[in-house]
């Protein structure tokens, strides 16, 4: 066994000791909770609980949030509207992306977390923006967790501070032309710097255009806007026992008229491998020029109906793509100072 593997394998048995030691430490909390689900008619045991570092004390149960609290309702997209989830839970500040009662909290879709995997945090910033997003001129509405809750109610959080702050985007959207843009890491990097630099990311593609239509007997002119993003091959999830490779969408509508975003949404599209090679090396006309469609499976994770001023959905948006300098340098014209400097860096050793 090398060094590495030993470090590793002495990691796994220290995550498991502390979950012994939590779950035993914890075990009033647990018997309290399950005597709580008991009443509700929910067969819950203590197999079903476990202890997550970057979480806490988590119950696992097929669609235990709905069972918990019938008065969730998702629509046809699976999302909830924050109105609805206002009326039974709180929202509590360094807890972004949990939604608390007195005996549980809610969770975001665990998509949201670090390389969209159920045990990581969730990634900085998105989420704490996007949580404390508040306007009286729109509604938003949420993907959630519906097979796990935390059952530890306090104020224990990790907390991660490593982000990438939004941009600063001044142009008149009306102002832009209608088309694709394509960006990528510089070409001469090598595939640690564009992990460790770039947040594994393949390429960004980017479109924009417009449509007309009559609403209420009022012409609308609205400018749409599209962003895919793409990893590297080697970031794959599996879902539904299916390797798949994620891309984050966003998509969003301004209205010319009252020169304002009028909606707002954010998925995650999952591509197989040929899918992800097609797409991946083409632009959002894809589908327009080619007779194999590409129909991907989709899950949406945020939406904003209503008015939504330029410079928070600069801001969202950029904390969507969360680790990625690539849309910082499409809303500035250039890459953030920090990463220019560290790539002038790398290639003059090189030279």
């Amino acid at each position: 066994m090398t060094e590495r593997d030993k470090l590793i394998e002495n990691h796994r048995q220290s995550l498991i000791e502390e979950e012994k030691r939590e779950l035993k430490n914890n075990s009033d909390l647990i018997t309290k909770f399950l005597e709580y689900c008991q009443k509700k008619n929910i067969s819950i045991t203590a197999k079903n609980i476990e202890y997550i570092q970057t979480i806490g004390i988590v119950a696992n149960y097929p669609n235990i949030l709905n069972l918990l609290n019938d008065r969730i309702k998702a629509d046809k997209e699976d999302l909830v509207s924050f109105k609805i989830l206002d009326k039974d839970f709180t929202k509590q500040r360094f807890a972004s992306g949990y939604l608390i009662s007195e005996m549980f909290m809610a969770m975001a879709n665990p998509y949201f977390r670090r390389g969209h995997f159920e045990k990581n945090s969730f990634a900085p910033r998105f989420i704490e923006l996007f949580w404390d997003y508040n306007s009286v001129e729109n509604e938003k509405f949420i993907s959630l967790d519906f097979n796990k809750v935390r059952i530890n109610v306090d104020n224990l959080m990790t907390m991660e501070f490593d982000t990438w702050y939004g941009a600063k985007f001044d142009n008149k959207i009306s102002n832009i032309e209608d088309g694709t843009v394509k960006l990528s890491p510089p070409l001469d990097l090598e595939a640690f710097d564009i992990e460790f630099f770039f947040g594994n990311v393949h390429s960004l593609n980017i479109k924009w255009y417009t449509k007309e239509s009559i609403e209420n007997g009022v012409k609308k002119i609205i400018k749409v806007f599209q962003a895919e993003e793409f990893k590297k091959p080697n970031s794959k999830i599996i879902k539904n026992n299916i390797e798949y490779f994620p891309a984050k969408y966003i998509h969003a509508e301004f209205d010319i008229l009252e020169e304002n975003f009028r909606h707002f949404d954010g998925a995650l599209h999952f591509y197989n491998e040929t899918e992800y090679y097609q797409r991946r090396d083409t632009d959002f006309n894809h589908n327009q020029k080619n007779d194999l469609q590409i129909k991907t499976l989709s899950q949406k994770l945020f939406k904003v109906n209503g008015k939504i001023e330029v410079n928070k959905w600069v801001e969202l948006t950029s904390q969507f793509l969360t680790k990625n300098p690539l849309i910082i340098e499409y809303f500035e014209g250039k890459l953030p100072d920090k990463i220019t400097e560290l790539v002038n860096r790398l290639r003059a050793e090189k030279q």
